[in-house]
């Protein structure tokens, strides 16, 4: 297997496990799909998804041109894709130790649901330091173009299915239940995962 398959692997690798760990994005479609019902829900998370296609298309593209630019740029992305998924697994591992509760999940108001998901993605600012972790381990400074546009169209296209499960899975307040008992295992888990990345996206050398 190439570098170029293996980085691109390992950045939709992070990108994925993104969805288990609920943020706020995640919390307001499950929200909104228990009290407004599943179409509500399902309204909500596709403008969630096209957000993240905007983040990856101006993140991948903006990053390309810096890398072309500055080659050096690369190491700076490594260091600061590196800090930021530390901090993730630090959170991570902290949840895991903290007793299970409530996912305290809000409803969206209005009817522009779509335009509403796509606001709460395209402003939250965690996401602009997800997107620099992931295309830091995914691009090298000689990576083909066909690695860019791949990681756009899979990261699109995850987001979509990802966001829209959960619109369609946590309408039902039995999943909710499930989640909240598996919390504890799937939080280190993530720890786990987002310290290997870290240390992969550290020391990989293109």
């Amino acid at each position: 297997m190439s570098a170029d398959v293996t980085s691109l692997l390992l950045a939709l690798g992070i990108f994925s496990v993104g969805f288990v760990s609920i943020g706020p994005n995640i919390l307001a479609i499950i929200g909104t799909s228990m009290e407004r019902g599943r179409t509500s829900g399902v309204r909500l998370a596709l403008g969630v998804g096209i957000g993240s296609g905007i983040w990856a298309t101006l993140t991948v593209a903006g990053l390309t041109a810096l890398i072309a630019a500055y080659a050096q740029a690369i190491t700076a992305l490594k260091i600061a894709g590196a800090l930021y998924l530390l901090w993730l697994a630090y959170r991570a591992f902290r949840s895991a130790a903290t007793p299970s509760g409530q996912v305290a999940a809000k409803a969206a108001t209005g009817n522009r649901l779509f335009l509403q998901g796509l606001a709460i993605q395209m402003t939250n600012p965690k996401a602009a330091l997800h997107w620099i972790a992931i295309v830091g381990v995914g691009l090298g400074p000689n990576a083909p173009l066909w690695v860019g546009l791949t990681l756009i169209a899979s990261c699109t296209l995850m987001s979509l299915c990802g966001h829209l499960a959960y619109a369609i899975t946590f309408s039902t307040q039995p999943v909710v239940e499930f989640y909240r008992r598996s919390r504890r295992w799937i939080e280190a888990g993530l720890g786990v995962f987002f310290t290997f990345a870290a240390y992969k996206l550290a020391t990989y050398r293109s």
